[in-house]
């Protein structure tokens, strides 16, 4: 496109403008023609920070391999972080065991758990108004039902009766019912 404006007749500050580039990158591809840039080899950078503590940092993560990389980075000196975390995160023995979660079971009729969320939302019959709702849940312990109702107050009587539904939808009544924090 560089090209064909300045064959219109375009100088290079009006197609740099034009373009949104700078008047020298215009200048360089109207120089080189229609052949593509050619890259050369990416030049070695700067030798890492880390360089000449990798042997040490080897053999502690072997030695301790539960250790945080703030505490090897401690170690060693102060900065680059991130490098040692990635170092670190590269060579740590992955073959630990991971943490589960274990399910919390508990039998048929039980126990129910009940929360309030908030929500703050704006209804369509009032519109620029936004008001607070609730929701009831109470999930039962063994088979994960969920019994749901949003609801306007969260005050003693609107407790009450959302249990009350729950347990007509359930029929019945579960051992114990405690919120969840």
């Amino acid at each position: 496109m560089i090209l064909d404006l300045y064959r219109q007749g375009l100088s290079i500050s009006a197609i740099a403008r034009r373009r949104g580039r700078d008047p020298k990158t215009s200048r360089k591809s109207i120089a080189r023609g229609l052949e593509p840039p050619a890259y050369g080899p990416r030049q070695a950078g700067r030798p890492s920070k880390l360089a000449p503590y990798l042997d040490y940092l080897r053999e502690r993560i072997a030695a301790f391999p539960d250790l945080s990389a703030v505490r090897f980075t401690r170690e060693l000196y102060s900065g680059a972080y991130t490098a040692v975390k990635r170092f670190a995160a590269a060579i740590r023995p992955d073959n630990a065991p991971k943490p589960f979660e274990v399910r919390f079971e508990t039998p048929a009729g039980k126990q129910a758990q009940v929360d309030f969320a908030r929500f703050v939302t704006i209804f369509t019959d009032e519109p620029g108004v936004t008001r607070i709702i609730w929701l009831f849940s109470m999930v039962l312990g063994h088979s994960r039902f969920i019994f749901a109702r949003f609801v306007m107050h969260q005050d003693l009587q609107t407790l009450l009766r959302c249990h009350m539904q729950a347990f007509a939808v359930i029929a019945g009544v579960p051992m114990r019912s405690f919120t969840t924090a």
